[in-house]
């Protein structure tokens, strides 16, 4: 396959630019005039890259040379000491005691949802849309505690969406390696989108540096991050660096959790006996619940564990050999790539019984637990885990028992949805759902 054919097809879908075998593939090499890359499935060598040797393979920087302009120096994209400063200071703000502070924002955003939902009832409904809004809420109102309406969290909502339609999955840069005293070409609407939604950022950064300082900021994520230091330097994070995570924040929190919810709701809608399952169980939850509800939503969050199996939002993971290696019996050479997929993982045929099958109670099988130790990387895993994780396994099951809760979703025939990858696994043609209001919802 010629280079330019490749980055065509890599433009239009990162998925169907990859061949069928890989599905049983422990390993595929990829070669161009300008670089050679290895795809790896072996559980052994994903283990490897990501758990036991993670500073020999650090975050490629080609594909992410996109995402600059809105990311910044955020931890998403910086690698070695920079990194790591970084998430000293971001994790203490999502470990497991803070999730049980942020439920109270969580569940408004899920009801607020609902509620929008009441409006859509009947026709079809794009709910990779409505998904979107819920999880851009879940974002505004647990980092900033404000709610979607907030005149700026709706601008950044806005602008983010006008950005996505301008980003394409890669560049240039992801295939040639260009020098870095090279300037970087972007298109202009990918820039202006990118500086207006850091502006917006910035704003809001700023207005919670000064109630920290005054004594009056709420006590949410951003209070949290910012008001941690380093513990081995004593730093805290500056304006600037401050708005680059929050930037990635709303990116991966908000784009990844939109894609996982909407795949989930499709799901549910061709899989109506799970679908009951997960609405009969929903019954506990109310809008005065309290994070010990999660515990016995148990069908719904393994509803959606199977769905990140099936629709991972990220679908590939990119890693630079940091030094030369061997990866069975291949030579890989300094400088190579190489790609982590969970969309070829999850569904690998050697792995996981009846792997295209959606079968939530495959997890208690003990096929089920051994893929899931050795080949489920929905947040990726060793030290650049995804923060978010555990916020993630409660923002998406909540939300989706909300909405099962009040509604029967429904496919709409003749509106298959064809999965493709730009900055998260979607839809080509979006995710077209009807809504039915259940007879033992609250009005």
């Amino acid at each position: 396959m010629s280079l330019r054919r490749y980055v065509r097809l890599f433009r239009e879908d990162l998925l169907s630019a990859q061949p069928a075998k890989l599905y049983r593939a422990w390993m595929a090499e990829f070669r161009t005039p300008f670089f050679r890359s290895f795809l790896v499935n072996q559980p052994e060598l994903v283990k490897l890259v990501l758990k036991e040797r993670p500073d020999d393979f650090p975050k490629s920087e080609r594909v992410s040379e996109g995402l600059r302009p809105l990311l910044g120096q955020s931890v998403f994209v910086t690698n070695g000491e920079i990194w790591k400063r970084q998430r000293r200071i971001i994790d203490p703000a999502f470990e497991g005691g803070r999730l049980k502070d942020t439920f109270t924002a969580m569940l408004a955003a899920a009801e607020a949802c609902v509620a929008r939902l009441g409006q859509r009832t009947g026709g079809p409904v794009e709910i990779e849309e409505e998904t979107s809004h819920a999880a851009a809420d879940v974002i505004f109102r647990t980092l900033f505690s404000i709610p979607i309406e907030h005149e700026i969290a709706s601008a950044v909502f806005h602008e983010f969406r006008a950005y996505q339609r301008t980003q394409p999955v890669v560049n240039l840069a992801a295939f040639v390696p260009l020098p870095r005293w090279m300037p970087r070409f972007f298109r202009r609407e990918t820039r202006t989108s990118a500086k207006v939604i850091r502006g917006l950022i910035t704003r809001l950064t700023a207005e919670r540096a000064a109630a920290i300082a005054e004594g009056a900021a709420p006590d949410d994520l951003v209070t949290k991050i910012m008001t941690t230091p380093d513990p081995q330097t004593g730093e805290r994070f500056g304006t600037e660096e401050m708005v680059d995570q929050v930037a990635i924040f709303f990116l991966a929190g908000h784009e990844t959790s939109a894609s996982a919810l909407a795949w989930t709701l499709y799901l549910m809608a061709t899989h109506p006996e799970w679908q009951e399952k997960v609405a009969e169980e929903a019954r506990a939850l109310g809008p005065a619940a309290e994070f010990g509800v999660m515990s016995r939503l148990r069908v719904s969050r393994d509803v959606f564990r199977e769905a990140l199996r099936l629709y991972p939002p990220v679908p590939m993971m990119v890693r630079e050999a940091a030094c030369p290696e061997r990866f069975r019996d291949r030579e890989v050479r300094r400088g190579s790539q190489v790609v982590l997929s969970p969309w070829h993982l999850h569904r690998h045929e050697r792995l996981w019984e009846e792997p295209d099958a959606f079968d939530p109670s495959r997890f208690a099988t003990e096929n089920g637990r051994a893929c899931l130790r050795d080949a489920y990387i929905p947040f990726s895993a060793g030290p650049r885990v995804c923060t978010g994780a555990g916020f993630a396994m409660v923002e998406g099951p909540l939300i989706l028992s909300a909405i099962l809760r009040d509604f029967r979703v429904h496919a709409v025939e003749g509106r298959t949805p064809v999965p493709v990858a730009h900055l998260t696994v979607r839809s080509k043609d979006g995710i077209w759902l009807r809504l039915e209001r259940r007879e033992t919802a609250p009005a």
